[in-house]
């Protein structure tokens, strides 16, 4: 049964639209919001956009993004696992959602109990991994 009412061809056309679209934001050492993912997604694969007016749409969007690291993690391994999901922010926010953070929980990546502190010192190692890796360098300081 198709997730979240798409066929598997459409989630795989959305993780290879949306790895390589980090993967460029990466290279210009810049983030996104979840708008802007999902706009250019959307222009870029032909399939609707999602609407996060509904919940299951917002958790339909941070699916994907679960997917995206993994396939990012298949074409890139490392260790520790990277999260280019980390580029991914709110829109008018300096951070990650809560999906992110939940995510990282689940691969071990981050404690089950991690403070506000540790989860920030995370999502900017993470960042800063993922500039680097994609050839932007070091993060300044």
């Amino acid at each position: 049964m198709p997730a979240y009412g798409r066929a598997d061809s459409e989630w795989d056309l959305l993780v290879g639209a949306g790895r390589e679209f980090l993967v460029e934001r990466a290279k210009l050492r810049k983030t996104t919001s979840y708008t802007e993912l999902n706009v250019t997604l959307s222009r870029r694969t032909g399939c609707r956009t999602f609407d996060f007016e509904r919940a299951d749409e917002r958790a339909a969007m941070g699916y994907l993004l679960g997917l995206i690291v993994e396939r990012d993690q298949e074409l890139s391994p490392s260790k520790p696992p990277l999260m280019i999901s980390a580029l991914v922010n709110y829109l008018s926010a300096n951070d990650a959602g809560p999906g992110f953070y939940q995510l990282a929980k689940q691969l071990r990546l981050l404690p089950l109990s991690a403070s506000r502190d540790e989860k920030d010192e995370f999502w900017i190692d993470q960042m800063r991994r993922v500039y680097a890796r994609h050839g932007a360098g070091p993060a300044a300081s």
